[in-house]
């Protein structure tokens, strides 16, 4: 079954209301016909299962048939904050950010990160991975669509994570595991977690060290040196199943 996103405002008298790009691509790219079936979810907490019945050029109406609390999302608002990376490395960490549950996704710009983007280039790759995230949380069955901010510097992302309840940053040179499952152990339901990755090159020295002064736990993801690709997946995954498992 295809699902689409709607606001609140749009559940009117037993009934969705689809605007804007999704009603080309249920007429046009999908070919949906009246009586099909489709899931609706409106981007806060309910999921309908609705029945396709008006078919106009700027709106569709379905009609719903049933409806259901979403448990989808996890029990934890989950930052993630991207160093940059090069190529197209960013649209594979958004779409599986989105699937693993990322509340938001945050690109960052490092001493070491290699990608500059000018204003222009800024604007034109924030709506292209916006589209992605939309994309995959459609595929994954999100009841939200995690948003992508514009391009921010280290300095504006420690202050934006400023009033989490706790900011991770993964180097290779923190403490053991031992210290890593302590700070993990503490995360709990409700809390909003800033996980900060650096780019291809990794953090420089003394941006891990403003990071430690920010209030930011240095923590370890192994033995091993993770790609920028991985390293934020492995996190959101090991959080994803701690969380999952206390709610």
């Amino acid at each position: 079954m295809y699902h689409f996103f709607v606001t609140p405002a749009q559940i009117v008298d037993g009934y969705a209301v689809i605007t804007g790009q999704d009603v080309n691509h249920i007429r046009n790219v999908l070919r949906m016909k009246q009586g099909e079936q489709i899931g609706v979810r409106d981007g806060i907490s309910r999921n309908y299962i609705c029945e396709l019945e008006t078919m106009e050029p700027d709106q569709i109406r379905a009609r719903i048939l049933s409806e259901e609390a979403d448990s989808s999302e996890l029990p934890a608002k989950l930052y993630l904050f991207q160093g940059l990376p090069k190529s197209d490395k960013m649209e594979l960490i958004i779409q599986k950010a989105v699937e693993l549950g990322a509340y938001q996704i945050i690109p960052v710009a490092t001493r070491r990160a290699v990608v500059k983007l000018d204003k222009k280039k800024e604007e034109s790759r924030v709506k292209r991975w916006n589209a992605i995230a939309e994309s995959a949380a459609k595929q994954s069955g999100r009841m939200m669509i995690p948003e992508v901010t514009g391009v921010m510097s280290l300095k504006e992302a420690f202050h934006y994570a400023s009033g989490f309840d706790r900011n991770l940053i993964p180097y290779e040179l923190a403490e053991g595991m031992e210290e890593t499952r302590r700070v993990l152990a503490q995360i709990r339901p409700g809390m909003q977690v800033g996980i900060f990755i650096g780019p291809e090159g990794g953090f420089d020295v003394e941006e891990v060290e403003q990071a430690v002064a920010e209030g930011i736990h240095p923590i370890t993801l192994g033995r091993r040196i993770l790609r920028t690709e991985t390293a934020g997946m492995t996190m959101l995954s090991i959080l994803m199943f701690q969380l999952e498992q206390q709610d």
